[in-house]
């Protein structure tokens, strides 16, 4: 079988579209799952995930292994001389897989999906011990990508290795977006001075024709637009209002004996 499962399974032949906001999902188990011969090969993010979810649901296997690969597609995984990543297509082509649920090209972003986590919770509600292991490759960066690629395949190796000790596991590899590498770039009439310096060459540079400004710092700039001089003019007429009326309360000056009831002969004549 060797290679020729890994091209019909995964789908890495020329078949396959590349497109660029695509990655890779492979979903392999020794458990059987339902509907997992899907060979639709350009699913959106959202139906793999829900399928993935509803088979991991009932905790197929006693152990797992999911492996995030960022900035991956099936291209890049497809060569000339066979898979760029042997040890993955081992995995794929491992007698005891029962089960292969495989996209070429899902589209839309799978990361910030809590696979594990999902797997952890619900082998616990089944009350079920599991083993989730969780590795996480080094982005694809540069344009060294197939040295990446080999580079990543060893690490996963021995993470493969173990996790198929056991008769009853679970292989998740999906990709994840990846942070853009800066590569500067640089004029050419920057690189030709460089040049020139290096010759002996003295560098001619344009001198700057502007005037400079002398006028004092109250000239320059405006502090003060009519707006806030308008305001700060009614706010000052506002408060010497206020100022006046307070004082005006405060010079009042009433004796306590006119508030006091006239009890003697003289109140007496006035009810009268």
């Amino acid at each position: 079988m060797r290679l020729q499962t890994i091209a019909s399974t995964i789908v890495l032949s020329g078949a396959a579209l590349a497109l660029s906001d695509s990655s890779p999902w492979v979903l392999l188990s020794t458990a059987k799952l339902r509907g997992a011969s899907n060979n639709n090969q350009i699913q959106t993010n959202s139906e793999v995930l829900k399928h993935t979810k509803s088979v991991l649901a009932e905790c197929p296997t006693d152990r797992y292994l999911v492996v995030t690969q960022p900035g991956v597609h099936a291209a890049d995984l497809r060569r000339d001389e066979g898979c760029a990543m042997p040890h993955l297509c081992w995995a794929v082509d491992d007698s005891r897989v029962k089960s292969r649920y495989t996209v070429s090209e899902v589209v839309g972003s799978v990361a910030g999906s809590g696979i594990a986590e999902y797997i952890r919770s619900s082998c616990a509600d089944k009350k079920k011990v599991v083993t989730v292991d969780e590795v996480a490759l080094a982005s694809l960066v540069g344009k060294n990508r197939a040295g990446a690629l080999s580079s990543n395949d060893a690490v996963l190796a021995d993470n493969i290795e173990a996790a198929t000790t056991s008769d009853s596991y679970t292989f998740l590899f999906y990709s994840t977006p990846s942070e853009p590498a800066y590569e500067p770039e640089f004029v050419n009439p920057l690189h030709m001075d460089l040049k020139r310096d290096m010759e002996g060459t003295p560098i001619v540079r344009n001198t700057n024709s502007t005037q400079r400004d002398t006028r004092p710092l109250f000239e320059k700039y405006q502090f003060f637009t009519p707006g806030i001089f308008m305001g700060l003019l009614v706010a000052l007429v506002l408060f010497s209002i206020l100022g006046v009326g307070l004082k005006a309360l405060s010079s009042l000056e009433v004796s306590y004996g006119a508030f006091e009831k006239e009890m003697g002969p003289a109140a007496q004549k006035k009810q009268q």
